[in-house]
């Protein structure tokens, strides 16, 4: 809102004589589409590593601040917390809006798929994190829109749908990219490189469709969402028509260039301590790594006395701060892979997920298989010889349906490594993994279920703001959210 109010102020008062003394005659007249990719979509991806760091690995047990001074990790987050995300998000949904808008018309349907799905994208994150939110009035300030009204996440959900069907439609016959366009493209085109045009937009539809079908599961405990129809639609019915990452070379990564500009991992930045020495990784995420024997360890997390790796407990009571063990690498801070935004194991563990419950045919245990083995080679790493063979790994046929869901979201959470809320989303849908609860929680022991709306909302847009509390229920943390009610 306040950027809006500063371009409406701006467009205001810069008017006279603009065109005869500003205009440069070697410019464009407004930024094409492929100019607006790169800088939105690498913005918001590096801004949401760094809110997994500082939120969801506390809130989600995979490291734990080695102080008294935050009480993350005792499920209080306070309502300063939200004014980042919320404020970032909006800016890049205006970003990927303009981009749209632009695309059509010049009549590059290519760029409007990618638009839509990069708005899909944004607006499911702020909607999975404060649950109804200005969407369809969002972002006109320039319009005039000043004060937009929020939205039901239901009405959201309905409309990322459709979008994502749109893109789906418009990237299957796609306007060609240049080479010029391609390296303007910070996940696909930049990565498959020149005369590529097809494979690029390829991809991207696999991916619009592969994050299609993360938010179908999301809402499929909603009837009234039509969700589980569409999955089965999607996978079964015209799986031809719904492509969908199928390896990890399709997976949705910014492949971050260590400290090279401009796809510069943000936490290259970083002071050591902010990183990794003022932290500590838990016993529950550190274990569960040790009882599989897990190779990924040995890239993300630091050994102690004897080579060991050790964890601390979580929800440690104010006094007691434990010492500090296993924490992350530092070469974390320039890893390529911290950039992801949906792999190819999540989608394998979202089909194990249907095929468990109904949702579709197929075998839940082929899927889980592939989803374990792509989550360690993602990370250019070999599965060890009789991983499966171990009882905490091996699929159980005979076993009941909750341990089986508990298979799978648990090894789904660590496919969710820096990236941004989703392991978060998904405890608060599935109630999976099963995180141990130490003695210090607050907020009566419960996981929050939605972050509070910034502050500044009540202020500037008091209407709107006090609307939207009396339909969804009460700013606070415990209020569900449509998909999760």
């Amino acid at each position: 809102m306040l950027l809006a109010a500063g371009l409406t102020i701006a467009t205001s008062s810069c008017k006279k004589d603009f065109q005869t003394t500003n205009t440069n005659p070697n410019g464009v007249v407004a930024a094409l589409p492929e100019n607006l990719l790169q800088p939105a979509l690498y913005d918001v991806v590096s801004r949401n590593n760094t809110r997994a760091l500082r939120l969801t690995h506390e809130l989600m047990q995979v490291h734990v601040t080695v102080s008294d001074g935050d009480d993350i990790q005792r499920y209080l987050v306070r309502p300063s917390e939200s004014d980042y995300e919320w404020t970032n998000w909006y800016i890049q949904l205006n970003n990927f809006r303009d981009m749209y808008n632009k695309a059509v018309t010049l009549k590059q349907t290519t760029y409007q798929g990618i638009a839509l799905i990069c708005d899909a994208y944004v607006s499911s994150l702020l909607t999975d994190t404060f649950g109804d939110v200005p969407y369809f009035d969002a972002v006109k300030g320039q319009d005039g829109t000043l004060q937009p009204k929020f939205d039901k996440q239901q009405d959201i959900y309905a409309d990322l749908f459709k979008k994502l069907e749109a893109a789906n439609t418009l990237l299957a016959t796609g306007t060609a990219l240049t080479d010029d366009q391609l390296t303007l493209d910070p996940m696909y085109g930049k990565q498959l490189g020149a005369g590529q045009s097809a494979a690029t937009i390829a991809s991207w539809r696999k991916f619009g469709n592969s994050l299609y079908l993360r938010l179908l599961m999301r809402a499929s405990g909603r009837p009234e969402s039509n969700a589980i129809a569409k999955i089965k639609e999607m996978i079964n019915t015209s799986p031809a028509n719904y492509p969908i990452i199928s390896s990890n070379t399709e997976s949705a990564i910014i492949k971050y260039t260590g400290s090279t500009v401009p796809l510069i991992n943000p936490f290259y930045t970083y002071r050591d301590f902010d990183f990794t020495t003022g932290n500590s990784m838990t016993e529950f995420f550190i274990n569960t790594l040790n009882n599989w024997n897990d190779p990924r360890r040995a890239k993300w997390a630091s050994t102690v006395a004897g080579g060991t790796y050790l964890g601390v407990p979580s929800g440690f009571p104010r006094g007691q701060v434990p010492e500090r063990q296993s924490a992350y690498l530092t070469t974390l801070k320039v890893e390529p892979l911290l950039g992801n935004i949906l792999s190819y194991a999540e989608v394998q563990f979202i089909l194990a997920e249907a095929a468990l419950k109904g949702y579709i045919t197929g075998d839940p245990a082929t899927y889980y298989n592939n989803g374990v083995t792509n989550a360690i080679t993602m990370w250019g790493l070999t599965v060890p010889a009789n991983y499966f063979s171990n009882p905490a790994l091996a699929w159980n046929p005979a076993g009941v349906t909750e341990a089986k869901l508990e298979q799978i979201m648990l090894q789904k959470y660590y496919t969710f490594f820096f990236t941004d809320f989703q392991s978060w989303y998904e405890y608060r849908r599935t109630g999976h993994p099963a995180l141990p609860k130490g003695s210090g929680l607050l907020n009566g022991g419960l996981m929050p279920s939605r972050l509070y709306y910034p502050v500044f909302t009540q202020s500037f847009n008091p209407a709107n703001y006090a609307a939207a509390v009396a339909t969804q229920g009460a700013d606070d943390l415990n209020t569900k959210v449509w998909w999760n009610k």
